[in-house]
């Protein structure tokens, strides 16, 4: 597929959104890419990565190989994700902690569409789309329930498993990868393993994530191909479950500090009327509408692009 400088540009911004998405407890950056419309070449992408893709390094030279594994749309996306969580980590962790209402209600907004423009994709509807869409539903919103483990110490093996299953997690719209790491108790371990530069324990970690980022995507992939409607109906119901995560307005009902940082181990949902003498009530619905809206106009701004390239 030939790009043009302005379609690398908005990779990058979509990377830098899925970023944004990572840095927030419950959000996936799998859904970002999902709502903008790169998910499918990103698996593939992923999955060029292999042994036939560094014959071609090693017969035909780095452009070819290059061009193989679609290199200018990962790295343009890479940097974006780089980016985002270097510039905006600090910001959101801020606003999570003074305005969680308000980014709980933006991507509250973003995800709810999204389901919808991800919905509009199947081709048709029949028992099976409907009957994984509702598997894809009780399953995120199952996961979304359990309470996060907590230890001191996970061991390298572990940590290796840990690494794989979250980057799996990460590329899965509606299941956040951070959120698995506390559900495995590796949470805790993994931060202390970056704060200290314990590299051992990184290269574990980083080792599972690329083992399950190339493995899982090349799974991703084959299913896609050959089970396209039942997979997007179960992906779909992942977005819609997640839900229930992302929920604005709650009260919190158990706490723990785990590294350093205070961990919701368990929380209710309220209804947005109990929040009616709040005066954040109506900047969150503004936000939950503005989330909403911009689906959109990425959504259109994508098919204008795609126009232009032929």
């Amino acid at each position: 597929m030939k790009r043009n400088l302005k379609s690398y540009t908005l990779i990058l911004l979509k990377g830098i959104a899925m970023g944004m998405a990572d840095v927030v407890p419950g959000v996936s950056g799998g859904t970002i890419a999902f709502i903008v419309g790169i998910y499918q070449e990103l698996l593939s992408s992923i999955a060029a990565i292999n042994l036939n893709s560094l014959k071609t390094l090693i017969n035909k030279g780095f452009k070819s190989f290059w061009e193989s594994i679609n290199g200018s749309f990962l790295l343009s996306l890479l940097i974006g994700i780089l980016v985002s969580i270097v510039v905006f980590a600090s910001i959101i962790s801020y606003l999570l902690e003074n305005h969680s209402i308000l980014v709980w209600s933006f991507f509250f907004g973003l995800v709810l569409s999204s389901s919808y423009l991800v919905l509009k994709q199947l081709p048709k509807w029949n028992f099976k789309t409907t009957l994984f869409l509702i598997i894809g539903m009780l399953l995120a919103y199952f996961l979304s329930t359990l309470q996060p483990l907590v230890v001191e110490n996970s061991s390298n093996w572990m940590l290796f498993f840990a690494g794989a299953l979250a980057i799996c997690a990460m590329i899965l719209p509606g299941i956040s990868g951070s959120f698995i790491l506390l559900l495995l108790g590796a949470y805790k371990p993994v931060l202390d393993a970056v704060n200290n530069r314990d590299f051992e324990i990184i290269a574990f970690i980083a080792s599972g994530a690329i083992v399950g980022l190339l493995s899982f995507s090349k799974l991703l992939k084959w299913l896609f191909d050959k089970y396209n409607g039942i997979m997007l109906a179960l992906l779909s119901g992942f977005i819609i479950g997640s839900l229930n995560k992302i929920w604005p307005w709650r009260n919190l009902q158990e706490t723990k500090v785990v590294a350093d940082k205070i961990v919701v181990i368990s929380e209710q949902r309220v209804l947005p009327a109990n929040y009616l003498g709040d005066p954040q009530f109506t900047e969150a619905l503004l936000l939950m509408a503005a989330g909403f809206i911009f689906i959109f106009l990425v959504e259109k701004l994508s098919i204008n692009l795609a126009k232009k390239q032929g």
